[in-house]
């Protein structure tokens, strides 16, 4: 995983908190950080949890590594 997938991995799972918190309790934790929801910085967070949404899309993709085994020997 490339060091950028992970940054995109995190940002996904503060999203996922961030949405949790909104559907739980009504309360949404960026637009409180960072003055409201019309905020710029908000705004900019929110739109950095898009992209890297759109990042791990691909990890959805990805083909795991096949772990290559030795063949067992037969017992007769």
């Amino acid at each position: 995983m490339t060091t950028i997938q992970r940054i995109a991995l995190v940002l996904t799972i503060i999203g996922a908190i961030n949405w949790g918190l909104i559907g739980f309790f009504q309360f949404d934790l960026v637009a409180s950080i960072f003055g409201g929801q019309d905020s710029a910085l908000s705004r900019i967070i929110y739109g950095l949890v898009g992209i890297a949404g759109l990042i791990n899309l691909g990890l959805l993709f990805k083909r795991s590594e096949e772990v290559v085994r030795e063949p067992r020997p037969e017992v007769r």
